[in-house]
């Protein structure tokens, strides 16, 4: 299994939409957060999920991520994502605060591991593949998490620190 670049990252929407769902219903609706939908939907609702999803996603695909990666399992199914945000100017990363956003910022995001492929060592694969990836393009990696979520406390374990609260946030930098 390797990590691989997308290259029409919008041709996949509607298996990430699913793949998304998959982690939504595997962490009964923890991640993604949804923050901005007042009710959220069921964990079992797809059809809900993909109305408040799907718009967002499409944004995300076109106009945010500058990389996308992908990890497939032997049967060609997505079992990971993560994509690299480092083009700052010009879009509206709201949830990075300001002391942080420079041309040597590099955002770890979407990252996802299907719960069914917990524990087998693909999530740090393709942590650690993002911050080299980052690394390899002058940036310092950076994640914007949720404390209360269970990928808080992973991100400290893979080697990154807290470095500041901000809104609902919290921001972790890899150092080293």
């Amino acid at each position: 299994m390797e990590t691989v670049k997308v290259k029409n990252p919008l041709s996949l929407k509607e298996e990430l939409l699913a793949f998304v769902f998959k982690v939504y219903r595997g962490t009964g609706g923890a991640y993604p957060a949804l923050e901005w939908v007042e009710n959220k939907p069921s964990p079992d609702d797809f059809e809900g999920f993909t109305r408040v999803y799907e718009p967002f996603l499409e944004f995300r695909l076109k106009d945010e991520f500058d990389e996308l990666y992908v990890l497939r399992d032997e049967n060609g199914r997505i079992i990971g994502t993560v994509a690299l945000v480092y083009n700052l100017e010009g879009k509206n990363v709201w949830w990075v605060p300001e002391e942080i956003t420079n041309e040597k910022t590099g955002l770890i995001e979407f990252f996802m591991v299907d719960p069914a492929q917990r524990g087998k060592g693909y999530g740090s694969r393709l942590l650690e593949f993002a911050a080299n990836r980052l690394k390899e393009l002058g940036k310092e990696p950076y994640v914007i998490t949720f404390p209360q979520l269970e990928a808080y406390s992973y991100y400290l374990r893979r080697g990154f620190e807290k470095i500041m609260d901000y809104k609902e946030f919290v921001v972790l930098k890899k150092n080293g």
